[in-house]
């Protein structure tokens, strides 16, 4: 499709000039104990994700008067994210930021508007569907940024998320939900080709905010607009693995009484490489997670009442047992997995 290709091809292009730019002004992601890479790396690199979809949207889809708010939102969230690669803004500020996104978005007519209960009801949000989707966006919006911990990760996931949205909201009768999640796919992987291990430049905040804010965008646009049962549980089963990984993140947080961004090194990129999966394998296992969560997605549309809830508890078990199997290594082993672990970062330095 040309609107793939054309942004694939402009994000290829962009790239390469985004990483120089960021050298150029001091945008780059240094090395410490809570971080996997080993070198000083350019970021920011989320820049030409963004101006190669605001391009595609400008040029295949500029006489629709709702990308208006989106786009405004967008450039909210890129000046968000610039300042923070380049300044390092405080968590209020980058709060404030994604509220301020968010809130536009929605009055702009992105809202959470009403459930479809199992009798057939529909359940009207009414002034609540304001709050209900801003926490959303900005939910999601946080659970993106949190998996942007490994090269590519972030963009493979949101790839694979955006591939099943757009797929659904064509199915659904939402062309423009479709056409924007095609834009968004081909900005993304061009920047991929650059980002995928091993990594020649991070999309930093700057691109993690972006695809966080697009991507609950999305999903509200094109999943939750439907009268069926399952349009609020979409969006959830298609992200569930960032959504369950800043779960346990916060629920992390407030046992150990640390502020909820406190950063730490046990979300599930940080365990799978202590596990001993390599980098990449790690990043292939965490998309293959996303791939068949949404697939059940697909499959959960075609489904009846009670095969959908019982495919909702047979991922939700395989969730836990993936848990609980990582800790449970994690706890035993750990003097094995810390000397694993010391031994490759022994490697990677010679």
């Amino acid at each position: 499709m040309m609107p793939i290709l054309l942004c694939f091809i402009l994000s290829l292009l962009l790239t390469p000039l985004v990483k120089r730019v960021s050298i150029k002004i001091g945008a780059i992601d240094k090395p410490d104990e809570r971080k996997v890479h080993k070198k000083i790396m350019p970021r920011m690199g989320g820049l030409a994700i963004i101006i190669s979809f605001i391009f595609g949207c400008l040029v295949f889809i500029p006489n629709s008067i709702q990308i208006w708010p989106i786009l405004l939102g967008v450039i909210i969230i890129a000046f968000t994210g610039l300042l923070d690669d380049m300044y390092s803004l405080s968590p209020r500020m980058k709060l404030l930021g994604q509220v301020l996104a968010a809130t536009v978005a929605v009055l702009g007519g992105v809202q959470i508007e009403f459930i479809t209960t199992p009798s057939g009801e529909i359940i009207n949000f009414g002034w609540f569907s304001i709050p209900l989707t801003i926490i959303w966006i900005v939910a999601i919006i946080n659970a993106i940024n949190l998996i942007d911990g490994l090269d590519g990760l972030a963009a493979g996931v949101t790839s694979i998320a955006t591939i099943t949205i757009s797929i659904l909201a064509l199915t659904l009768g939402h062309p423009l939900t479709f056409f924007m999640g095609i834009i968004l796919l081909g900005s993304t992987l061009g920047f991929l080709v650059f980002n995928f291990y091993p990594a020649k430049i991070f999309m930093g905040d700057t691109g993690s905010l972006f695809l966080g804010y697009m991507i609950s965008v999305l999903s509200v646009m094109g999943l939750t607009k439907s009268a069926a049962i399952f349009s609020l549980v979409l969006p959830i089963i298609i992200l569930a693995v960032p959504i369950m990984d800043t779960t346990f993140a916060i629920i992390r947080r407030i046992v150990q009484k640390k502020p909820l961004s406190a950063p730490d090194k046990f979300h599930l990129h940080h365990c799978l490489i202590r596990l001993g999966f390599s980098h990449k394998q790690s990043v292939l296992l965490i998309y293959l997670l996303s791939a068949i969560f949404s697939l059940a997605a697909i499959l959960f549309t075609r489904a009846t009442i009670w095969g959908a809830s019982i495919l909702i508890v047979l991922l939700l078990i395989l969730v836990e047992l993936i848990v609980e199997v990582t800790g449970l290594i994690s706890a035993n082993y750990r003097p094995i997995l810390n000397l694993m672990e010391s031994r490759r970062n022994q490697q990677s330095d010679k």
